[in-house]
């Protein structure tokens, strides 16, 4: 396996060299008339007129508070000034063009994405955003299963994946984006009773919400078990999003990831449980050149990254 190279390296950004009041139509032209010596040149490769233009050159020299040009009757020429601004105005005509071509290859990029990831992922974090993406790449179609135990990349069966468990095989490239912290979490009506009752201390008296059998493997399943100590749980179920909603309910106290838990306004009882997961990227290593994946790996990358804090939990701490 191998690591994920990173897919976009911004351009060269000039924003921070252009005064207040600039205006990249008014670089358009001063490049123009630079080049064609006059404003009739210049109004002819750009389809505008000549009172267009002067004003767009005035107002260009008024934001830089310099002559770019001496006008003469033969036409116009730069000023030492301006012929001092041509590299950089050529600069940003560079980047412009490069920003244009990725816009329209962005928009030519069509084709099916099959994504995996954890169900609390996809409506938590991803679907939110969907529509930006679907907005920037209208041609790509994703694929959404959320059903990720039955998927492996090594057979093909998606992708991309967005998961927690590190793959231990297949050719597959991977990174790590991210963390997933956990807490442990009740309804605030539970820890009011609980804590009413001594029983803030430990966890002898409490009921719990946790995972069935074929999650046992999980690793907030698992801590659960040791706290139990052969004692029944109060309910065990299949989902995540069921287990928030018995949390919420009152049944008892779940291991919850700390962004879902608390934004459905659950109490956290403790914070730091040591189950916290690694976040990984994962995708067919020979469809790291597809153009199409990349978009949808770059989303998920960004996406994450964006959301580092809140995925954490260390955003409300």
């Amino acid at each position: 396996m191998k690591k994920i190279d990173e897919f976009r390296k911004p351009l060269s950004g000039f924003e921070n060299q252009m005064p207040r009041g600039w205006v990249w139509d008014d670089t358009r032209t001063f490049l123009a008339v630079a080049r064609h010596g006059t404003l009739s040149g210049a109004a002819a490769e750009l389809h505008l007129g000549i009172a267009t233009l002067s004003r767009r050159i005035e107002r260009l020299e008024k934001a830089l508070k310099l002559p770019l040009f001496v006008r003469q009757q033969s036409g116009y020429q730069l000023t030492e000034e301006g012929a001092g601004l041509i590299e950089k105005a050529e600069a940003l005509e560079a980047a412009a063009a490069a920003f244009s071509s990725g816009v329209s290859r962005a928009t030519q990029l069509s084709g099916r994405v099959r994504l995996a990831t954890a169900e609390n992922l996809a409506t938590a974090l991803i679907l939110p955003t969907l529509p930006q993406f679907q907005a920037q790449y209208p041609g790509i179609r994703l694929e959404l299963v959320t059903d990720i135990t039955t998927v492996n990349l090594h057979r093909r069966d998606a992708d991309v994946a967005l998961r927690m468990v590190k793959p231990e095989r297949g050719n597959v490239t991977l990174r790590r984006l991210g963390t997933l912290g956990f807490g442990l979490y009740a309804s605030p009506d539970y820890v009011a009773q609980r804590e009413a009752h001594d029983d803030a201390g430990d966890y002898d008296l409490d009921a719990f919400i946790t995972w069935g059998e074929t999650q046992a493997h999980l690793p907030a399943a698992q801590w659960v078990e040791r706290v139990l100590q052969g004692r029944e749980p109060a309910l065990t179920t299949t989902s995540l999003a069921t287990q928030l909603a018995a949390a919420k309910a009152g049944l008892g106290i779940a291991v919850l990831p700390h962004f879902l838990a608390r934004e459905a306004g659950l109490d956290c009882v403790a914070e730091d449980i040591g189950v916290d997961q690694p976040i990984y990227l994962v995708i067919q290593t020979d469809l790291t050149q597809s153009g199409r994946t990349r978009a949808v790996a770059d989303f998920l990358a960004e996406l994450v990254a964006s959301n580092r804090e809140r995925l954490s939990g260390w955003y409300s701490r």
